[in-house]
């Protein structure tokens, strides 16, 4: 990948990061409509470790440890024939390797010209409009509880 294309890969590893394991399958099958796919081998095989999630006080201060989460990670590579061998990646929280295997594969092809545009719109798209929706779905149901206190001052 070229440097110029570091922000857009971020966006969709983002996306792909966050979407189900059974939603990113059902997308990805359907995106691909029967495309043949290469085959694609190991460089780190899905596995199962352990992250520090990190937060600030009060969202801008200083830095701490929050806790643990789980996460599982995998790498692979494409087998292209044309010697591009993209290279995917993914890293998600939880434990479903299968998830990891899916994400890492549509990085890689999203990475091949012949894939990129329809990837972009058939899978990266509508997944991306799905987590804005439901990060607007739960910020809606949030502001809904939302209390607003004021006070009174007394005049002297």
């Amino acid at each position: 990948m070229e440097p110029q294309d570091a922000p857009a890969r971020r966006a969709w590893m983002a996306v792909l990061a966050r979407t189900p394991r059974d939603t990113l399958k059902q997308a990805l099958d359907a995106a691909l409509d029967g495309a043949k796919v290469p085959d694609y081998e190991w460089l780190r095989a899905p596995d199962i470790g352990l992250a520090m999630v990190r937060a600030r006080i009060g969202g801008t201060g200083d830095a701490f440890n929050l806790g643990e989460t789980t996460v599982t990670r995998a790498t692979l590579r494409l087998r292209t024939g044309d010697g591009s061998a993209p290279v995917g990646v993914a890293v998600h929280m939880g434990r479903d390797k299968e998830r990891a295997t899916l994400a890492a594969l549509a990085d890689a092809l999203l990475q091949m010209p012949r894939f990129t545009d329809t990837l972009q719109t058939r899978l990266i798209a509508p997944l991306a409009a799905r987590i804005a929706d439901e990060r607007r779905r739960k910020e809606a149901e949030a502001a809904a509880t939302k209390v607003e206190f004021f006070t009174m001052v007394r005049g002297e």
